[in-house]
């Protein structure tokens, strides 16, 4: 009966020890085993290991799938005009080197998400404390990536790499929203009335350029058109010395039918010397002169009625 006793007792030991020195690693996690003696950790992969019994070694297992950190509270962040923000970050990050974060929390991998979070905040308060409130508001994007940037050297020394940061809400605090919305609106209509005053002295400025413009326009057109009459005149006057040096005559005849034209109108009544030069190619084509001298007692000149 002893001798069954001692031997199922020796069989527990036994099963005991070996559950002790074989882990499991799934394909989600890796696994740091530590000597108690200080030794070097070594890295086990997905599967099945064997290791000595606690505590000679311990193992540590590490999630290295990309890990969300979402706290459900707000923090508080100010703006470099001293605006207060809520804001909610959610940090994507992934353990990159197990080993590495295994040494730096002494096997405490629990508290990998504070650690993760208390960098965040300092991170994004550096951030934010760069941009005014409107920038902040417009920037979002861009204070996101500065404190994923400022996050990634001090979380490399956990072993950690900083995936993305988001910023899943950004508020105002209830007790100073109505104040921050009035002055928010007021430069929003300050910035308007400047874009129209503007507009306004450019659409002046426009109409002012027209005008001179207009004016240069008329002088050169009016200054061409002169020099363009000048010389039609002087060509009109070429013509007509031409036309007369080759016929005099032919031009005293034609100056004078126009004199004619421009004299004498439909219905007018002409009490006219008949020896008058003005009228001597009335009384013949060639303009020769009167065969009979006008008697003493006549007019000299011609009445218009």
């Amino acid at each position: 009966m002893n001798k069954i006793v001692a031997l199922v007792v020796a069989i527990v030991i036994v099963l005991f020890a070996a559950s002790s020195m074989v882990f499991v690693v799934d394909q989600r996690h890796m696994a740091v085993v530590s000597a108690r003696g200080g030794d070097a950790p070594t890295l086990a992969g997905p599967g099945l290991h064997v290791k000595l019994p606690a505590p000679l070694q311990t193992v540590t297992s590490v999630d290295t799938r990309i890990q969300s950190l979402d706290t459900p509270d707000e923090d508080r962040y100010a703006t470099s005009d001293k605006t207060e923000l809520l804001v909610n970050p959610v940090v994507k990050f992934r353990v990159s080197d197990p080993v590495k974060l295994v040494a730096e929390t002494k096997g405490d991998v629990q508290s990998l998400p504070d650690r993760i979070a208390l960098l965040s905040r300092g991170a994004l308060g550096d951030a934010f404390a760069k941009y005014t409130l409107p920038d902040a508001l417009a920037k979002q994007d861009a204070i996101a990536t500065e404190a994923r940037d400022g996050m990634q050297k001090a979380a490399a020394s956990l072993g950690v790499d900083v995936v993305d940061v988001l910023l899943t809400r950004i508020d105002f605090p209830a007790s100073m929203a109505d104040s921050v919305y009035k002055r928010m609106i007021s430069a929003r209509e300050q910035v308007a009335a400047q874009e129209r005053a503007e507009g306004a002295a450019e659409a002046d400025q426009i109409k002012a350029d027209a005008g001179h413009r207009q004016q240069a326009l008329l002088a050169d057109a009016y200054k061409q058109a002169q020099a363009i009459k000048g010389d039609g005149d002087g060509k009109a006057a070429s013509i007509a010395a031409d036309a007369f040096s080759r016929d005099p005559q032919f031009y005293q005849f034609y100056q004078s039918m126009q004199a004619y034209k421009n004299s004498f109108k439909p219905g007018d009544v002409m009490v006219v010397d008949s020896s008058s030069d003005f009228f001597r190619f009335m009384r013949s084509p060639d303009g020769a002169a009167a065969a009979v001298q006008p008697s003493s007692g006549a007019s000299t000149g011609a009445r218009k009625h």
